[in-house]
């Protein structure tokens, strides 16, 4: 078979590295893949599998135009133009849609294209984008269901000036339910709800959970207290590949208030920026790409919060809780699902995540499923044994 996935990046942040570990699980059975992706670069290893849809200038302009006139997925008529040739030649059985938003490929030329040639199409939704005129995430608001309109959020990723979520909403619905063959699969059981309550609900819609390396994130032998002087102390860890009032920034800074000194917060994944911000009694570390330094950082923590308030399924509950450590978080979309029950606190309930963690009863998830692997085989499955019928 031939695949085609399309995606805003490639072989890099989690939803690329998904599209790649895809591409090469797939490659292995025989299958021909390629990857159509809009933006930054691709690690020297996957680009046998990347086709570039835009230019970094294509894409800025396109910016540009979303900006001033709410057109996320509106601009790069001539980029798409230009892709869609090359797709035309590949001539995919399926097409694996992930984030199509990112200023990098014109949302109605790609779906023409699909009706036209009636395509066999999985989405998996990483955000609630398309389902929404304008949004990624619904921050509260449910105007979703039924019409979008007026948006709260327009100021925000990705983000206007203006506001037309209306037409633009209007034109996802038009679009998208007019696929014929169309299998909708979101990582968490929530998010899957939410698609059911959406235009999109009469698609086909299945719940495939992330995954994650268990031959990298597992327990391994640590001095990072040591080396930070941390031995009498007990960590507390959050991670975050962007940090963000969304994420919890401002929550972590008011949490080393409330705990005692034998307790250290230590954030993972600070810009240069945001490092000469951070309060003294928090260790900052800017992002790392070593995996195995990260997973000797989860080992080392006694507790990982994810103070999150827009989520999916995020991989690093997964990764801190493979490596041993126990998580706490807030009660904010599919984070609840792979952390047990009591170890849930409602957002921005700092007086109760502070006693959860002074409490220090808490485990990690007896029977929680991480293994990419088999996320990797429900993929394959979906994109060639039930797309063969």
């Amino acid at each position: 078979m031939r695949i085609l996935m399309i995606n805003s990046v490639c072989g890099i942040r989690s939803t690329g590295r998904i599209c790649t570990d895809l591409a090469e699980a797939l490659g292995k059975q025989g299958h021909e893949v390629k990857i159509g992706y809009g933006r930054e670069s691709v690690p020297e290893k996957y680009r046998r599998f990347a086709v570039r849809i835009s230019s970094e200038t294509e894409a800025k302009l396109h910016g540009v135009k979303a900006r001033l006139f709410d057109a996320d997925g509106l601009g790069s008529k001539r980029a798409t133009a230009r892709f869609l040739r090359f797709v035309e030649e590949f001539n995919p059985d399926v097409i694996h849609l992930h984030n199509l938003h990112g200023y990098y490929i014109n949302v109605p030329m790609l779906f023409r294209y699909i009706i036209e040639n009636n395509k066999k199409v999985i989405w998996t939704l990483h955000d609630c984008w398309a389902f929404t005129g304008h949004c990624c995430n619904l921050n509260g608001c449910d105007k979703w269901k039924s019409l979008c309109n007026a948006c709260p959020k327009h100021k925000l990723y990705p983000a206007s000036i203006t506001d037309r979520s209306h037409l633009n909403y209007q034109r996802k619905k038009e679009l998208f339910t007019a696929v014929k063959d169309l299998t909708v699969i979101t990582p968490s059981q929530w998010l899957a709800d939410l698609a059911k309550q959406s235009f999109l609900g009469s698609s086909r819609i299945e719940v495939i959970p992330n995954g994650i390396d268990l031959d990298v994130f597992r327990s391994r032998q640590s001095d990072f207290k040591s080396r930070n002087g941390l031995e009498n102390k007990k960590v507390v860890l959050g991670v975050a590949s962007a940090w963000s009032k969304s994420k919890g920034l401002c929550d972590f800074f008011k949490l080393a208030e409330l705990l005692p000194d034998d307790y250290k917060i230590v954030m993972v994944g600070l810009k240069d920026e945001q490092m000469g911000l951070v309060p003294e009694n928090i260790l900052a570390i800017k992002r790392t790409n070593n995996v195995q330094e990260l997973a000797e950082i989860y080992t080392a923590a006694d507790v990982f919060v994810n103070a999150t308030y827009n989520d999916n399924y995020p991989t690093v509950n997964l990764e801190a809780q493979a490596c041993g450590t126990p998580v706490l978080t807030y009660r904010t979309g599919g984070s609840v699902e792979s952390v047990p029950a009591e170890n849930v606190v409602e957002q921005g309930n700092l007086q109760e995540l502070k006693d959860k963690i002074l409490a220090n009863d808490f485990a990690c998830h007896p029977n929680l499923k991480m293994d990419k692997n088999d996320m990797l085989k429900e993929y394959v499955t979906h994109l060639v044994v039930k797309n063969c019928d």
